[in-house]
């Protein structure tokens, strides 16, 4: 299991290389990392996000339109607020938005990040810092929604949210 951890993390490795921005954000050189493809780039989040699961012995987490649906909203929010922060420009909370959309499970976390690297960056790094690491390996999740927002100067708005589908009666 360890070895195609490493495998799978070498390969994230040399992608987030090959599609880097300039060091630091740096958008004077010209080099800004735009989001294309955005299909895979929601693919590339969910398969990494897994891949760090199962190195940690959690389940796998699926995504779900209703979340993603959320993070959409709240990184477009973000922006028109140009700060990150858990609260929308309507006093709106991660709850109030996942329930806006008609998610009905458990809110997990949500984890969010304002700058001008790719998903896997910012992946990396949520995982450098404990709080962010801990939601996106909570035990409970079971469900997965991730969007952004880019701006027009490259700067991207990032929103992850994890949450739990199964009823709680089950659980307890």
């Amino acid at each position: 299991m360890t070895r195609v951890f490493l495998i799978l993390f070498a390969g994230l490795m040399s992608f987030v290389a090959a599609c880097a921005p300039a060091p630091d954000g740096d958008t004077s050189s010209g080099q800004v990392y735009r989001i294309r493809n955005a299909d895979k780039v929601q693919l590339r989040m969910l398969d990494s996000v897994n891949a760090l699961r199962q190195a940690a012995g959690r389940q796998s987490v699926e995504l779900n339109a209703q979340l993603t649906a959320a993070a959409a909203t709240h990184s477009r929010d973000m922006s028109i607020q140009n700060r990150p922060w858990h609260f929308g420009s309507d006093g709106s909370s991660p709850l109030d938005r996942i329930a806006r959309v008609g998610f009905t499970g458990e809110l997990v976390g949500e984890t969010i990040s304002e700058t001008y690297e790719t998903e896997l960056q910012t992946l990396t790094a949520w995982m450098e810092d404990a709080t962010t690491r801990t939601v996106i390996l909570d035990p409970k999740a079971n469900s997965l929604g991730f969007s952004w927002f880019q701006e027009p100067n490259g700067k991207i708005w990032w929103t992850l949210i994890m949450g739990n589908t199964t009823p709680a009666s089950i659980i307890n």
